[in-house]
């Protein structure tokens, strides 16, 4: 705990330390220690990863995003009611775990288009999928294992809505915390140097784009169009025949033929070829009827020093016409240049977006005009295949919520489906996977492992009851809140509910108690997983943005306690202690 703190070593790092320090030692046994790699746990937090990144491949984040934006604006706190009002409702009914998978690329790229950091939402949306965990029984797999020890006990399980009357309240207390005081401990390590740097992924690009003939979008204003807000992308002049150039006011009627200078990410003006209606001027001049997709290259060029570019126009010098290559764009260190293209007279340092025959980059490469910086990412996103994707991730979602298959087997699936669909590549997927906290979260679990083996948890749970003999039902339920709560930060929930609902159970027997109050108690807290970043949905935005481990206790701490404090007066009255 001290070096997941202090943070000198990678956090991976030490988990994996942990687990080898673990068994060298023998406090636990081999195989119990690597059996976490296999785990349910890292299957369906490896299985949904690579589900997320094809639902970001097929679009579909990228259309929820924009549907998000269309009602949000850029406005920062709309945003942030959005996303965490969304991420509660969705984890009422699935685990936090794919509620926050889901929403992960989502947010990271309307963080990109709201220009905001991407550090002041996705450490909200992951606390707001946690805190509704208490609302339904499949809100998370730790209520269904308190359930299934109650039946062990001869108790009824616990219902559907059973926890409800106090979930309810912790989720609507949760949602107004993250909103208000929250928020305004979220830490922004990404102020002043995301865009700059490159954090964000976006380079701004200057690029021209043509109202074809027939296209739905003429005779429409710019705002009704809403080229602009659909694409995440900004409308700098229009250029119409004799009438010159116009500002793109948002009441100016288009027109077919209108030529649009646009400034936007590589990816966004790439988008620019799957609208009906418009389509990059480039590539419109120049179309090779007979060139396929395997043979089509897209780079990014740096202009050399000693280029012949340098001082001239894309047009004067001929650059089409020489290299059979197109210029979708022109990046110059984030400057917003009005002019056509054609007209700009290119530096030292400006990157230009190519597209061509793979075999003219190369050549065009070898003329020392420019050289090849990098490959933006991955294209184009496969739109025709965003209905399949959506089926896919749903169909993993009810296969267990209607108890047709365990989620680990539901989640293998969709992994396969995706797959087989094409929905994204295998190598796609694999680059894609955070590897770095599977094996955070694989080793880990062999410290809930060694806490069960060596008796550790037991021992602790035992003293917790000793230590309140004698003292009234409101000081037992905290001390046992505050020993599952202790425990389920760095074990699973579930592990923590496992070791400390018997040891609750026996003692209220012993102390002629409700012990069915003391198993809802204990549900609670065992979701209460806010102090540091070892629950699966906080490590899934720990490396994205760029928190330390100190940051979800800051956040956390105030959170655990309105929890709390809302269940040790709410459990009590809904489930009387005697």
């Amino acid at each position: 705990m001290v070096l997941f703190a202090v943070e000198i070593i990678s956090a991976d790092v030490v988990a994996l330390g942990l687990m080898l320090t673990l068994t060298l030692t023998g406090l636990l046994p081999a195989e119990r220690a690597f059996a976490g790699f296999g785990s349910d746990t890292v299957i369906v937090i490896l299985g949904l990863l690579i589900l997320t990144a094809a639902l970001l491949r097929t679009g579909v984040m990228d259309l929820a995003g924009r549907a998000i934006l269309r009602q949000t604006g850029k406005d920062p706190l709309r945003l942030l009611v959005v996303i965490v009002v969304a991420s509660a409702a969705l984890g009422a009914f699935m685990s936090n775990t794919a509620s926050t998978a889901f929403f992960l690329p989502v947010v990271i790229g309307l963080a990109r288009r709201a220009e905001m950091s991407p550090g002041k939402l996705l450490l909200p949306l992951a606390f707001a999928g946690i805190v509704s965990s208490s609302v339904t029984l499949i809100s998370t797999s730790t209520n269904i294992v308190v359930s299934g020890i109650l039946k062990d006990y001869k108790l009824a399980p616990m219902g559907m809505f059973e926890l409800a009357p106090v979930g309810i309240p912790i989720a609507v207390v949760g949602v107004i915390y993250l909103l208000t005081v929250g928020r305004r401990l979220v830490p922004d390590r990404f102020a002043g140097d995301a865009v700059q740097d490159g954090t964000l992924g976006f380079r701004p690009y200057l690029s021209e784009i043509i109202i074809l003939p027939d296209s739905p979008l003429a005779g429409k204003t710019v705002e009704v169009a809403g080229i602009g807000r659909d694409l995440d992308i900004r409308i700098l002049r229009i250029l119409r025949g004799k009438d010159g150039s116009l500002w793109p006011d948002a009441h100016v009627v288009l027109k077919a033929g209108d030529v649009l200078v646009v400034e936007g990410g590589s990816e966004e003006i790439l988008k620019i070829k799957d609208i009906t209606g418009i389509e990059i001027k480039a590539d419109v001049k120049l179309s090779d009827p007979g060139l396929s997709p395997e043979d089509l290259g897209l780079v990014e060029a740096l202009v050399l020093p000693r280029s012949e570019l340098i001082g001239r126009t894309l047009k004067g010098y001929g650059f089409r016409e020489r290299y059979g290559i197109q210029v979708l764009g022109i990046s110059r260190h984030g400057e917003t240049m009005q002019r056509k293209i054609s007209t700009v007279k290119l530096r030292v340092g400006d990157i230009l977006l190519l597209q061509g025959h793979r075999d003219r980059l190369q050549a065009m490469e070898q003329s020392d005009a420019v050289r090849v910086v990098g490959t933006p990412e991955e294209g184009r996103p496969k739109l025709w295949l965003a209905p399949v994707a959506i089926g896919i991730f749903a169909s993993v979602i009810l296969l267990p919520a209607f108890n047709l298959v365990s989620l680990p087997v539901a989640v293998m699936l969709g992994v396969f489906a995706v797959f087989a669909t094409r929905c994204i590549s295998s190598t796609e997927a694999y680059r894609e996977v955070e590897w770095k906290a599977v094996i955070l979260i694989a080793s880990m679990l062999s410290l809930g492992a060694a806490m069960e083996h060596t008796g550790t948890a037991g021992y602790l749970a035992e003293k917790i009851a000793a230590w309140t003999d004698g003292c009234g039902p409101t000081v037992v339920l905290s001390a046992f809140f505050c020993l599952t709560v202790l425990l389920t930060q760095p074990m699973s929930n579930q592990a923590a509910a496992i070791v400390v609902l018997p040891v609750a159970i026996a003692t209220a027997y012993r102390l002629g108690l409700n012990p069915r109050t003391f198993a809802m108690m204990i549900a609670v807290a065992a979701s209460c997983s806010y102090l540091t970043p070892l629950e699966p949905s906080c490590l899934m935005v720990y490396g994205p943005g760029r928190y330390r481990f100190r940051d979800f206790a800051r956040v956390g701490a105030p959170l655990t306690l309105l929890i709390y404090l809302i269940a040790i007066a709410l459990v009590p009255h809904f489930w009387p202690v005697r």
